[in-house]
């Protein structure tokens, strides 16, 4: 269950309060237009490997990888706070290998602070992507715990998880993308898997106090000491396409971490979603988590960025979120971001686990509150009602389900001359009203 700031008598008040206010901001808002919306399709690379299980193998048959696995070993195997698609299969094989080597693997939960800084919040966030003992025939040792194992070349300290440091190998599995806060050689991937992941809270936060505008050059500094001083046996870098589908899996060797992930990177970048629109009024988010994104919502969609380190994505005037994930367990990192928000947000929000997160992070933005409206429908008009200087009778509004998953979406009428310029857009619908239910709540986009 969510924990809150509030207690349930705070937490009841604070209901009748906005509640009372609510019927004033309604007064308000009701006749703000809100305009006739139409499905499309946006059209990215499709490039995606067919086999997931036989590429894990191929990756890892080479012989410089298998030789790393000797009869005996025990050794960890990194899995994180991401929902990256297939990653429990993937652990899986990587597991099989590892055993059919005669060696023990073991799962590591790798997510710096995430799930509340507990192991139990941990161990619950990977299971809940499927990263269970049964299916991955794999014990989880989740702890908090870390070990001392060196100092980066400019003297700080280096710790990581003390199983994995104990242990006699590391196999560090992790998505390569571009990150949300900075912009540099090495961004979210194998590194940051080490350096983040692996650092759980006190390593994390060891990290983060060089402040965001040294991450890049830190990031790589941390990175290389752990690779130096921790029995790390390879890395598995995967790397998605625009629809949340694995697009390519690379195994990696120490020295070929650092030496290549920088070039998958870059192709990482290139098969990533985005929106195929420069700008808009308003970006209504169905939904954020922190497993689709360390900061709820990617920023390299939505355009809003938590420091100025990292710029990209769309230009949206206002942005509105509904919703969270019922993975994220009540944390609402990136929420700070929006501009209005549901009351249903409030309700589920664990302020425990964001604020440690964010806490951790030493970026505070993401989780502050933004506006507090009652139902989908009053956050969408009072974003609407905000903005200045737009044709507030042809309003351009684009609804996505989350910035994972961003092939089919809803555009406003005022975008569809831009749209059917675009040989990357296919329109799948006449225009029709927002499907509001009594409660003001949106149905599911899948479901229109």
């Amino acid at each position: 269950m969510a924990t809150s700031i509030f207690n349930q008598t705070e937490k009841g008040l604070f209901n009748l309060n906005m509640q009372q206010k609510l019927n004033i901001v309604n007064q308000l808002i009701s006749d703000t237009k809100i305009p006739r919306m139409i499905k499309i399709r946006q059209k990215f690379s499709e490039q995606a490997v067919d086999d997931i299980q036989n590429e894990v193998r191929r990756q890892l048959g080479c012989r410089e990888i298998c030789e790393k696995i000797r009869p005996g070993m025990e050794i960890a195997i990194t899995a994180g706070s991401r929902g990256i698609a297939n990653i429990a299969v993937i652990i899986r094989e990587v597991c099989s290998i590892v055993k059919e080597n005669g060696a023990t693997p073991f799962i590591v939960p790798a997510m710096g602070s995430h799930g509340g800084a507990t192991a139990e919040g941990q161990r619950r966030l990977i299971e809940g992507y499927g990263i269970t003992e049964g299916f991955c025939g794999a014990e989880i040792r989740s702890s908090m715990e870390v070990k001392h194992i060196g100092n980066t070349a400019d003297g700080r300290p280096v710790s990581i998880d003390r199983n994995a440091a104990e242990a006699d190998g590391i196999i560090v599995i992790g998505r390569i993308k571009a990150h949300t806060d900075f912009r540099g050689r090495y961004e979210s991937g194998l590194m940051k898997m080490m350096v983040i992941g692996l650092g759980k809270q006190k390593g994390a936060e060891s990290f983060h106090a060089a402040g965001t505008k040294h991450y890049a050059e830190q990031l790589p500094l941390y990175g290389t000491t752990i690779l130096n001083n921790a029995p790390v046996l390879f890395g598995l870098g995967i790397i998605e396409n625009a629809y949340d589908q694995t697009a390519k899996l690379v195994a990696l060797l120490p020295q070929e971490i650092i030496d290549k992930e920088p070039e998958l990177l870059v192709e990482a970048k290139a098969l990533m979603g985005k929106l195929l629109f420069d700008n808009c009024d308003l970006l209504i988010v169905d939904r954020i988590g922190k497993d689709i994104s360390g900061e709820g919502m990617d920023a390299n969609v939505t355009g809003r960025f938590a420091t100025k380190y990292a710029s990209g994505g769309i230009e949206a005037e206002t942005l509105a979120v509904l919703s969270l994930t019922k993975e994220s367990h009540g944390a609402f990192v990136g929420l700070g971001m929006a501009d209005v928000t549901t009351r249903r947000v409030l309700d589920e929000a664990d302020f425990d686990a964001s604020y440690a997160n964010t806490l951790t992070s030493t970026i505070l933005l993401p989780s502050r509150l933004p506006l507090v409206m009652d139902s989908d429908r009053q956050a969408i008009q009072a974003c609407l009602k905000y903005c200045g200087g737009i044709d507030h009778d042809n309003p351009r509004v684009i609804r996505i389900i989350d910035t994972m998953h961003l092939g089919e979406i809803l555009i406003s009428e005022a975008m569809l001359a831009e749209a059917l310029k675009n040989p990357n857009i296919e329109v799948l619908s006449e225009p029709f009203e927002m499907p509001f239910d009594d409660n003001g709540a949106l149905q599911d986009i899948g479901k229109i």
